[in-house]
C-alpha cells in the first residue's frame, strides 16, 4: 500500500444525497476493479475527529482519474470533504481490498444495496472496456429511483455489453416522485432465481449496509449456495 498526495478535480451529484468526487491519478498508480482507497484530509478543521475514510473506487483501472462516491451524511468529515475547493490537495492510501472479480471464467452475480454499488461500477466499466466474455448479473436495490446512484449509466452499460444483465428494484416507491415500471420487491431467493436462471457455478458478491448483507447471506445459504462461493463487503454509511 502506498501514500500519494492528489488534487481534487471536481464533484458531481449522482443521486439524491450522494456525491462523486474525482481526483488526479498519480503516475504509476495501479489497482484492480473493486478495490478501495483511504482518503485523508490534509490539515482538516478541528471539528473533524477521524480525518480519513475508506471508500471504494468507482472509476475503473483504465480511466485517467480516481473517482469515489459516498452518501453525504451530516458528519464533520463529509462536510469538510464537500467544502474542499477544486484543486485542493488530499492524501490517498492504497489501493487495498480483495473484492475483485479475479475468476473471469465463471459467471458473477453482484448484489448491491444503495451506495454498495460503488465497487461494482468499477468492475462493470472495466468489463465493458475489455469486452469481457464473463456473464455479469447485477441485482441493485434502492428505496427510490432518486436514491439509485449511477442508474442511468448502468442501463447504458447493459445496452452496450451483451454479457451484462441488470435488475434494479425500488422498495419504497410510495415516497418517490418518479415513475418506475421495474421491480419493487426486496431481493429474495425467488427473485434471484428468476433473474439469473440456471447459471453454472456462479460467484456471488454482496455489498451494502450490514443488515442487508447479512440478510442476503442467509438468503443464499437457504438457497443452497456454499459460503465459499459468496464474497461480501459491508458499508456502514459513514
Amino acid at each position: 500500500m502506498s501514500i500519494h498526495e492528489v488534487k481534487l478535480i471536481g464533484r458531481l451529484v449522482v443521486a439524491e444525497g450522494t456525491m462523486a468526487f474525482s481526483f488526479s491519478k498519480p503516475g504509476g498508480f495501479a489497482f484492480k476493479a473493486g478495490q478501495a482507497i483511504r482518503l485523508e484530509l490534509i490539515d482538516p478543521p478541528a471539528e473533524v475527529g477521524q480525518s480519513s475514510r475508506t471508500l471504494s473506487l468507482v472509476s475503473a483501472p483504465f480511466e485517467q482519474e480516481l473517482v469515489v462516491a459516498t452518501r453525504m451524511r451530516d458528519s464533520a468529515f463529509k462536510r469538510a470533504l464537500k467544502a474542499l475547493p477544486d484543486g485542493a490537495s488530499i492524501r490517498i492510501h492504497g489501493p487495498f481490498g480483495d473484492l475483485t472479480s479475479g475468476d473471469t471464467g465463471r459467471p458473477a452475480v453482484f448484489i448491491a444495496g444503495g451506495i454498495g454499488i460503488t465497487p461494482f461500477m468499477s468492475m462493470l466499466r472495466q468489463a465493458a472496456k475489455d469486452r469481457s466474455p464473463q456473464p455479469l448479473f447485477l441485482a441493485y436495490s434502492n428505496r427510490r429511483p432518486e436514491d439509485a446512484a449511477f442508474l442511468d449509466e448502468l442501463q447504458e452499460l447493459e445496452r452496450r455489453n451483451e454479457q451484462f444483465h441488470l435488475m434494479a428494484t425500488m422498495t419504497d416507491m410510495s415516497k418517490s416522485a418518479r415513475a418506475w415500471s421495474g421491480e419493487t420487491d426486496f431481493v429474495d431467493a425467488d427473485m434471484l432465481k428468476r433473474f439469473v436462471g440456471d447459471l453454472a457455478a456462479p460467484i456471488y458478491y454482496i455489498v451494502g449496509p450490514p443488515a442487508m448483507v447479512e440478510a442476503m447471506q442467509w438468503t443464499l445459504d437457504g438457497a443452497g449456495i456454499a459460503a465459499d462461493k459468496v464474497r461480501t463487503e459491508e458499508f456502514y454509511g459513514y
